[in-house]
Protein backbone atom coordinates (compact mmCIF):
# COMPACT_ATOMS: atom_id res chain seq x y z
CA UNK A 1 0.00 0.00 0.00
CA UNK A 2 2.91 2.27 0.48
CA UNK A 3 2.85 4.19 -2.67
CA UNK A 4 5.36 7.20 -3.58
CA UNK A 5 3.70 10.59 -3.56
CA UNK A 6 0.82 9.65 -1.01
CA UNK A 7 -0.20 11.75 1.67
CA UNK A 8 -2.19 10.11 4.42
CA UNK A 9 -4.79 12.54 6.07
CA UNK A 10 -6.11 11.82 9.47
CA UNK A 11 -8.70 12.84 11.88
CA UNK A 12 -6.68 12.41 15.11
CA UNK A 13 -2.81 11.90 16.27
CA UNK A 14 -4.07 8.51 17.24
CA UNK A 15 -4.74 7.67 13.38
CA UNK A 16 -1.44 9.83 12.14
CA UNK A 17 0.81 8.63 14.84
CA UNK A 18 -1.02 4.68 13.16
CA UNK A 19 0.28 6.05 9.67
CA UNK A 20 3.29 7.40 9.78
CA UNK A 21 5.54 4.51 8.38
CA UNK A 22 3.54 4.48 5.35
CA UNK A 23 4.71 7.88 4.47
CA UNK A 24 3.52 11.40 4.47
CA UNK A 25 0.89 12.20 6.67
CA UNK A 26 -1.01 15.18 7.65
CA UNK A 27 -3.44 16.41 10.89
CA UNK A 28 -6.46 17.26 9.27
CA UNK A 29 -8.51 17.46 12.50
CA UNK A 30 -12.07 16.25 12.57
CA UNK A 31 -14.56 17.02 9.63
CA UNK A 32 -10.57 18.50 8.40
CA UNK A 33 -11.19 21.85 10.66
CA UNK A 34 -7.45 21.60 10.14
CA UNK A 35 -7.82 22.60 6.10
CA UNK A 36 -6.33 20.15 3.69
CA UNK A 37 -2.25 19.63 3.00
CA UNK A 38 -1.06 20.72 -0.25
CA UNK A 39 -0.56 17.49 -1.27
CA UNK A 40 -1.56 15.73 -4.64
CA UNK A 41 -2.82 12.85 -3.96
CA UNK A 42 -4.57 12.03 -0.35
CA UNK A 43 -5.48 8.93 1.62
CA UNK A 44 -8.25 9.40 3.93
CA UNK A 45 -6.79 7.08 6.76
CA UNK A 46 -7.65 6.47 10.40
CA UNK A 47 -11.00 5.32 11.93
CA UNK A 48 -14.17 4.57 11.14
CA UNK A 49 -18.35 3.71 12.58
CA UNK A 50 -19.72 0.79 11.03
CA UNK A 51 -23.49 1.48 9.60
CA UNK A 52 -24.09 -2.39 9.68
CA UNK A 53 -24.22 -5.25 11.43
CA UNK A 54 -21.67 -7.89 10.20
CA UNK A 55 -18.48 -5.84 10.34
CA UNK A 56 -16.50 -6.77 13.79
CA UNK A 57 -14.52 -4.00 15.63
CA UNK A 58 -10.73 -3.65 14.17
CA UNK A 59 -12.37 -4.78 10.41
CA UNK A 60 -10.33 -2.61 7.92
CA UNK A 61 -12.25 -1.51 4.88
CA UNK A 62 -10.41 -0.50 1.63
CA UNK A 63 -12.73 1.93 0.05
CA UNK A 64 -13.73 1.84 -3.15
CA UNK A 65 -16.53 4.49 -3.02
CA UNK A 66 -17.00 7.95 -0.91
CA UNK A 67 -20.75 8.92 -0.68
CA UNK A 68 -22.67 11.75 0.90
CA UNK A 69 -26.00 11.28 2.90
CA UNK A 70 -27.98 12.16 -0.17
CA UNK A 71 -26.21 8.58 -1.58
CA UNK A 72 -24.13 10.75 -4.52
CA UNK A 73 -21.15 9.66 -5.29
CA UNK A 74 -18.21 11.79 -4.15
CA UNK A 75 -15.00 9.68 -5.03
CA UNK A 76 -15.20 6.09 -6.96
CA UNK A 77 -11.90 4.01 -7.21
CA UNK A 78 -9.26 1.08 -7.11
CA UNK A 79 -8.35 0.01 -3.64
CA UNK A 80 -5.24 0.44 -2.67
CA UNK A 81 -4.72 -3.46 -2.12
CA UNK A 82 -4.44 -3.47 1.58
CA UNK A 83 -4.10 -6.75 2.60
CA UNK A 84 -6.85 -8.13 4.81
CA UNK A 85 -9.15 -5.43 3.97
CA UNK A 86 -12.80 -5.79 3.16
CA UNK A 87 -13.57 -3.63 0.02
CA UNK A 88 -16.50 -0.92 0.86
CA UNK A 89 -18.36 2.24 0.80
CA UNK A 90 -17.77 4.96 3.14
CA UNK A 91 -19.93 8.04 4.15
CA UNK A 92 -18.66 11.11 4.49
CA UNK A 93 -20.78 12.94 6.75
CA UNK A 94 -20.31 16.06 9.09
CA UNK A 95 -21.04 14.98 12.58
CA UNK A 96 -20.71 12.15 14.73
CA UNK A 97 -22.88 9.12 13.68
CA UNK A 98 -23.87 7.20 17.22
CA UNK A 99 -27.40 6.27 17.29
CA UNK A 100 -28.57 2.53 15.84
CA UNK A 101 -31.32 3.97 13.77
CA UNK A 102 -29.42 6.97 12.32
CA UNK A 103 -26.84 4.56 11.47
CA UNK A 104 -29.93 1.72 9.63
CA UNK A 105 -31.23 4.29 8.29
CA UNK A 106 -27.99 6.04 6.57
CA UNK A 107 -27.02 2.03 5.05
CA UNK A 108 -30.56 1.70 3.99
CA UNK A 109 -30.19 5.42 1.50
CA UNK A 110 -26.76 5.55 0.77
CA UNK A 111 -25.31 1.60 0.45
CA UNK A 112 -22.31 2.29 2.65
CA UNK A 113 -20.67 0.37 5.13
CA UNK A 114 -19.18 2.92 7.20
CA UNK A 115 -19.16 6.83 8.33
CA UNK A 116 -16.63 8.75 9.29
CA UNK A 117 -16.32 12.86 9.30
CA UNK A 118 -12.96 13.35 6.60
CA UNK A 119 -13.41 11.47 3.34
CA UNK A 120 -16.32 13.87 1.98
CA UNK A 121 -14.15 16.83 2.34
CA UNK A 122 -11.05 15.09 0.98
CA UNK A 123 -13.04 13.31 -2.14
CA UNK A 124 -14.69 16.87 -3.32
CA UNK A 125 -10.88 18.23 -3.07
CA UNK A 126 -10.53 16.19 -6.38
CA UNK A 127 -7.26 14.80 -4.87
CA UNK A 128 -8.31 11.37 -3.01
CA UNK A 129 -6.72 8.22 -3.80
CA UNK A 130 -8.19 5.63 -1.28
CA UNK A 131 -9.35 5.83 2.34
CA UNK A 132 -8.22 3.06 4.42
CA UNK A 133 -10.89 2.99 7.76
CA UNK A 134 -11.01 0.61 10.70
CA UNK A 135 -14.13 0.27 12.43
CA UNK A 136 -14.39 1.36 15.69
CA UNK A 137 -17.64 1.37 16.66
CA UNK A 138 -21.00 -0.62 15.63
CA UNK A 139 -24.87 0.23 15.44
CA UNK A 140 -24.46 -2.06 18.96
CA UNK A 141 -21.04 -0.23 20.47
CA UNK A 142 -22.04 3.04 20.46
CA UNK A 143 -19.13 5.61 21.23
CA UNK A 144 -20.85 6.86 24.00
CA UNK A 145 -18.43 9.50 25.97
CA UNK A 146 -15.80 8.84 23.87
CA UNK A 147 -17.24 10.68 21.08
CA UNK A 148 -16.06 13.71 23.42
CA UNK A 149 -12.37 12.71 22.98
CA UNK A 150 -10.99 14.87 20.85
CA UNK A 151 -10.93 18.93 19.85
CA UNK A 152 -11.59 19.71 16.15
CA UNK A 153 -7.92 19.81 15.71
CA UNK A 154 -7.66 15.99 16.33
CA UNK A 155 -6.05 16.25 19.60
CA UNK A 156 -7.08 14.68 22.81
CA UNK A 157 -10.07 16.65 24.97
CA UNK A 158 -9.11 15.16 28.29
CA UNK A 159 -11.95 17.02 30.05
CA UNK A 160 -14.37 16.24 27.14
CA UNK A 161 -13.47 12.84 27.74
CA UNK A 162 -13.75 12.95 31.65
CA UNK A 163 -17.26 14.11 31.04
CA UNK A 164 -18.38 11.69 28.93
CA UNK A 165 -16.82 8.90 31.19
CA UNK A 166 -18.91 10.84 33.90
CA UNK A 167 -21.78 10.60 31.73
CA UNK A 168 -21.59 6.83 30.66
CA UNK A 169 -18.77 5.13 32.32
CA UNK A 170 -19.17 1.36 31.48
CA UNK A 171 -20.31 2.38 27.60
CA UNK A 172 -16.78 4.78 27.24
CA UNK A 173 -14.36 2.64 28.44
CA UNK A 174 -16.06 -0.43 26.02
CA UNK A 175 -15.58 2.03 23.44
CA UNK A 176 -12.12 3.44 24.26
CA UNK A 177 -11.35 -0.46 24.19
CA UNK A 178 -12.83 -1.05 20.25
CA UNK A 179 -11.02 2.51 19.05
CA UNK A 180 -7.59 0.33 20.47
CA UNK A 181 -8.15 -2.30 18.82
CA UNK A 182 -9.37 -0.23 15.65
CA UNK A 183 -6.19 1.49 15.67
CA UNK A 184 -4.03 -2.08 16.42
CA UNK A 185 -6.01 -3.17 13.52
CA UNK A 186 -4.78 0.03 11.55
CA UNK A 187 -0.86 -0.58 12.78
CA UNK A 188 -0.80 -4.18 11.27
CA UNK A 189 -2.02 -2.57 8.03
CA UNK A 190 1.40 -0.25 8.42
CA UNK A 191 3.43 -3.32 9.58
CA UNK A 192 2.19 -5.41 6.71
CA UNK A 193 2.75 -2.72 3.72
Amino acid sequence: MAQPGLTFACATTAEQRAARRLGPTALIGLAAANGLPDADSLVSFGIAGALRDGLPVGTVIDATRVVDEAGAVLWEGGPLGVRAARTGTILGADRIVDDPAERAALHETTGADAVDMESATLARSGRLAGCIRAISDTPRLELAGLAAGAKANGTVDALGLARGFARSPVATVRAARAAMRALRSLQRVVLAS
